[in-house]
């Protein structure tokens, strides 16, 4: 022996060899001991099942055959190894050719055809047996638990002769994964007597479900009952406390590991840290817990470094994996999710890379890496590489594509895998829902969530607030109300995506209902419901909600404060608009991106030049950041302007879009800029290979229209590649308003009556166009169709914020409180603008009437209301901001110009399609509009 090890030493000989001839020659010398071959089976037996256990089941068989004498324990032990390795016709063979096989030796093989899915063959030999006892039973109840048959399981159960513990524990089990907890919790309190097991596997149940205080009353109730834990219940009970977010109760339970001597238990020690970690400002305290560790496995080094990843600590993070003793792949990966989270995806690489055997969590870091920094090819090309693929390694490639806008990819690949026989995780279902709603199939969702019934996880709370989403965002808002109602558990998600949808379906008193009905709302709750409002266009309402948010002491989010401003931009408020800003800094969300994409557009929307100074302040853009410039500069008349942010976009080598083209060219439409907007219009395609819309047709028309040059718009149109919609046309008819053509606006106008018959705007247009010219006779017959086919048009309404209150005029209003006094000074201010030089315009007037009746009927436009209110209710020098729902005409647009030269105030006007600011018998428009 001593000469054979030396020779072993020489640096020629294969390791390999070594090491095989060293196993041979130690087994040969051990079994050589003894003289007595009956004493030397018990070794035999030990060596068969420790060779088995290191996946060497050819060398247990050899050494099997060998053996000059077996008992049954050598059969036993040998058809164990079998299964223990996967070969399961091996064991069953051998099974086969024992002759002495007793119970032990069936209920082996019952058993191993369990464990690996073959649940009928189990059954065949259960049924086979001679004899049962209750370990027969107990395997052949696991295996039907395992496979997902409860039934089948729990008519065994019914029927075995003796129950055990273990009896128990499996039925519990197998409910409690299934989320049948009512099922779970009957058996454990009809159960004659229960260990420790049966309290773990009822507190995790609930876990599962996010049932945590229920988890939590499991556990103190088996404290009460004078049961000590062990190291799976304190887990058990941690992950409720985790569950529960309480700091005190976490507190409390590292109190009992202390009493109980637990809290030096490396395993016991990491959950505990790992709660500590997911404590909203409990990472000092996880710091402190984990530098007073005695001891530290893989899992405490990769928790802290997941921790401080997770705050963008990463520096932090690094050391701590520099200080790892053991830098296992468990700290690896954890490294490597940390670099992706932090968008450093290339170094993330680098470590993955570097592993010599990442296992199957390290690849789905990588992916779900790849996933987050929105690449998403890298990640499948990762994932088509993979060697092994688990349930998580689906779960993250369907998210990744759910997440990226492939949804169609993300649902094949939940097909491919259940074709594979596998249940999908919750992430899968819940993802797969996300999907389902992003494409609104209505259809496939309805299967999925079959799916997810018969997979069990019909009352996890996940799965239930994507079905609402998912059934919501497909308009199917009974469906996600009743997924709402049957839930056994809601938490504030399930209310909050509940509220969402119903705000999307336009439903907004019933979403109102159930906010009112919420035990707590937290900020997403106020920012959902405040959002409904704003988008149904009451502002008024979604100010009154955030102002009650702030008394009830919730404070927004970055996403209330965007919500909240575009509000202050749809009621035109500058002022409200302005203390939003500043609530904005003062809750440090002004650096913020999308806060400050909302504050561009706020301004511009209330006709405020300060979206520049916002824009040049922001950290950073984003192409939303542009397009909503180009946008505000095309409503406010602010061509040149518009071209100078659009260069600007070109210097940065930002690559613009459709609706950068759609900002620029309405920017160029409206101050009049026709060479500079056929230059852009042709640039489009030319440089930037983007393909028109009719939207952008719909603009160059405009653009042509309102410098007069109509014939050349009219051939614009009839060269189009795209067949001309609505809209282009629409375009065109309003310069023949603008221009008096009679001609074309009839033709044009009677293409739009075959395309929108029930549209007002165009009828109206066609009047104007006959009033305009005298043409009574032809107004009246534009007035019988509009009759005879039900078109109502909509009256001209002006509304003015004073005092936070909202103050709204239709034409010819008599029913404001002070409609008196504001008639009043209408006709006093007319006598001012007269001898100013103010000559009304009376072709504005639709009816054929007497000269002073036309002048009377111009005086009391909704606008002309609204400023009279304006110049009444506020002192001298206020400026004044309307908002208008039509175009403002051309009598209004020319008295305010001489009312805001005699009273020296500024007027500002938003009507239908811009802004007009008016100072000292000005408009920013220059006329042209």
């Amino acid at each position: 022996m001593v000469a054979l090890a030396r020779w072993m030493r020489n640096p020629s000989f294969s390791s390999v060899v070594a090491r095989r001839l060293l196993r041979f020659v130690s087994t040969s010398s051990s079994l050589a001991i003894s003289r007595d071959p009956i004493v030397d089976i018990p070794h035999y037996n030990s060596r068969i099942r420790e060779l088995a256990r290191l996946g060497h089941a050819i060398d247990a068989r050899r050494l099997f055959d060998e053996m000059p004498h077996r008992d049954i324990i050598s059969w036993n032990s040998m058809i164990f190894g079998y299964f223990q390795n996967g070969l399961i016709d091996e064991a069953r063979a051998l099974f086969d050719s024992f002759a002495g096989r007793n119970i032990r030796t069936w209920t082996i093989v019952v058993s191993g055809y369990a464990k690996s899915g073959r649940i009928e063959k189990a059954r065949q030999v259960f049924d086979a047996m001679p004899e049962r006892n209750s370990v027969s039973w107990n395997a052949m109840i696991s295996g039907y638990v395992q496979h997902g048959d409860l039934a089948t399981a729990r008519w065994l159960f019914d029927r075995m002769p003796d129950r055990d513990v273990a009896s128990w524990n499996s039925m519990i089990t197998g409910y409690c994964h299934a989320h049948r907890m009512g099922e779970a919790r009957w058996l454990f309190e009809n159960m004659p007597a229960r260990n420790l097991v049966s309290w773990t596997v009822m507190i995790s149940g609930y876990v599962q479900i996010n049932e945590y205080e229920e988890a939590w009353r499991f556990f103190l109730y088996m404290h009460r009952c004078l049961m000590s834990p062990d190291q799976p219940n304190f887990t058990a009970a941690v992950s409720a406390v985790v569950g529960l977010g309480n700091i005190v109760l976490l507190e409390n339970l590292r109190s009992l590991a202390i009493k109980t001597g637990f809290e030096g238990d490396v395993v016991v020690g990491t959950a505990i840290l790992n709660a500590y970690t997911r404590e909203s400002g409990a990472l000092e305290s996880a710091l402190r817990f984990f530098e007073g560790m005695r001891e530290r496995n893989e899992y405490s080094w990769s928790t802290m470094i997941t921790a401080l990843s997770h705050v963008g600590r990463l520096d932090d993070a690094l050391l701590f994996y520099e200080r790892d003793p053991s830098k296992t792949i468990v700290s690896q990966t954890a490294l490597l999710a940390g670099f992706a989270q932090n968008n450093r995806i290339h170094e993330a690489r680098h470590v993955f890379e570097q592993m010599p055997d990442p296992n199957v969590v390290s690849w789905n870091a990588m992916i779900a890496g790849y996933a987050q920094n929105g690449m998403l090819d890298e990640a499948k090309k990762l994932f088509d590489r993979m060697p092994i693929r688990n349930t998580i390694s689906w779960a993250s490639m369907i998210a990744a594509c759910a997440q990226n806008g492939e949804s169609e990819e993300a649902l094949g690949l939940l097909s491919e895998l259940h074709w594979h026989g596998i249940v999908p995780t919750l992430s899968s279902f819940t993802s797969g829902f996300f999907a389902c709603a992003n494409i609104r199939a209505l259809e496939m969702g309805r299967q999925l969530h079959s799916l997810a019934i018969k997979a069990g996880s019909q009352f996890n709370a996940y799965v239930n607030n994507g079905l609402i989403t998912m059934y919501a965002k497909c308009k199917n808002t009974e469906d996600a109300t009743r997924v709402f109602n049957l839930m056994r558990t809601k938490d504030i998600v399930s209310w909050n995506s509940l509220i969402a949808g119903l705000s999307h379906n336009y439903l907004l008193d019933v979403a109102r209902t159930v906010f009112d009905k919420m035990p707590i709302h937290d900020v997403v709750s106020w920012t959902a419901i405040i959002s409904a409002y704003s988008q149904a266009g009451q502002g008024n309402e979604s100010l009154e909600l955030f102002l009650r948010m702030l008394r009830e002491g919730a404070l927004p989010n970055s996403s209330t404060m965007t919500t909240l401003l575009s509000t202050c931009g749809d009621v035109g408020s500058s002022r409200l608009g302005r203390q939003a800003h500043v609530l904005t800094i003062k809750l440090g969300f002004d650096l913020n991106l999308f806060v400050g994409n909302a504050l561009i557009s706020m301004y511009f929307k209330c006709g405020c030049r300060d979206s520049f100074l916002v824009f040049a302040k922001m950290p950073e853009h984003d192409l939303i950041s542009w397009n909503s410039m180009l946008a505000g500069c095309a409503q406010n008349g602010l061509g040149r302007e518009g071209i100078e942010i659009f260069e600007q976009m070109k210097a940065e080598r930002i690559l613009p879009n459709q609706i950068s083209f759609m900002g620029l060219l309405c920017a160029c439409s409206h101050a009049g800029l026709v060479d500079e907007g056929w230059h852009y219009f042709n640039s489009m395609s030319k440089d930037y290979r983007l393909m028109p819309l009719e939207g952008h047709y719909a603009c160059m028309v405009d653009l042509l229209g309102r410098a007069g040059r109509l014939d050349e718009a009219k051939e614009f149109i009839e060269n189009m590649p795209i067949e001309p919609d609505s809209v282009v046309w629409a375009a065109l008819l309003g310069a023949c308003r603008i221009h008096q053509n009679v001609e074309l606006g009839r033709m044009v106008a009677e293409k739009l009556f075959q395309m929108e018959p029930q549209i007002a705007g165009n009828y109206v247009l066609l009047s104007n166009i006959y009033a305009s010219r005298g043409m009574w006779n032809k107004v009246d017959e534009v007035r019988e169709l509009m009759r005879a086919r039900g078109v109502t048009k909509s009256p001209g309404c002006s509304w003015i914020q004073i005092r936070n209150k909202l103050h709204s005029f239709i034409t010819g209003d008599k029913h404001h409180e002070q409609i008196v006094e504001i008639h009043a000074l209408l006709k006093e201010l007319y006598v001012k603008l007269k001898y100013a030089g103010y000559v009304p315009d009376t072709q504005f007037v639709l009816h054929d009437v007497e000269e002073e009746q036309k002048e009377n009927v111009l005086l009391y436009h909704s606008e002309k209301l609204a400023v009279a209110y304006g110049l009444l209710a506020t002192s001298d020098g206020t400026p004044l901001q309307i908002m208008k729902n039509l175009r403002i005409c051309g009598d209004c647009h020319n008295f305010m110009r001489f009312i805001s030269k005699i009273t020296k105030r500024e007027i500002d006007i938003r009507d239908g399609n811009r802004f007009h600011h008016f100072n000292d018998g000005n408009c920013s428009c220059g006329d042209y509009w």
